[in-house]
């Protein structure tokens, strides 16, 4: 019985730890925070969705008010089509932006939404108007990576103009000055002394 007794103990808390991946699993995920009956539709369109995924939180001032839907391409404009699951207790201005923002450094990738100003508020089926894409690293590293290459070529080309400049005029003021002395240091003839006999 005490054998027995002990196998059920563990097999308890292997239960138990189960359930308690599953729920930090689904937290992290937020599958469990917005549901399909409690909120409604909006789209935005993007440039660059950069590594935005589904299921993606969608968050105003740090608090998450609903999820990513779902992520497609528009085949006219080539642009990134998120559906965002908004949950009906928060209401959002119709001039709301949202934008791609970054946890951390290298952390996932969300929906951030900035209230504007606007009475009227954002509806079912609406798309936000005003949307910055994702930031990627990868072309920043490039675009910086490329900026110094050209600011190194334009300071060697213009370091080996001035030098070439300063040779010049050097090389020119020296000859002019050795050319110009024997000229202008010839003597006149000497006039006979008076009073010398004819």
């Amino acid at each position: 019985m005490g054998k027995r007794s002990i196998e059920t103990l563990v097999g308890a808390f292997v239960l138990l730890g189960m359930a308690g991946l599953v729920f930090l699993a689904l937290k992290a995920a937020n599958l469990g925070s917005v549901g399909g009956g409690d909120a409604y539709t909006v789209q935005a369109r993007f440039d660059n969705i950069g590594s935005l995924k589904p299921r993606a939180p969608v968050r105003a001032a740090g608090v998450t008010v609903g999820r990513v839907k779902t992520i497609s391409l528009d085949p006219k404009t080539f642009q990134g089509v998120v559906t965002l699951d908004i949950d009906k207790s928060y209401s959002f201005p119709k001039d709301t932006s949202a934008k791609i923002l970054t946890a951390g450094l290298l952390g996932d990738q969300y929906i951030g939404l900035e209230p504007g100003g606007d009475e009227q508020n954002l509806a079912a089926g609406q798309t936000i108007a005003q949307t910055q894409s994702a930031v990627v690293l990868e072309s920043l590293i490039g675009q910086f990576l490329t900026g110094k290459a050209d600011g190194g070529a334009t300071n060697g080309g213009t370091n080996g103009a001035a030098d070439g400049g300063a040779d010049g005029t050097t090389n020119g003021a020296t000859t002019g000055a050795t050319s110009g002395t024997p000229s202008g240091s010839t003597s006149a003839p000497s006039k006979p002394a008076s009073g010398s006999p004819k």
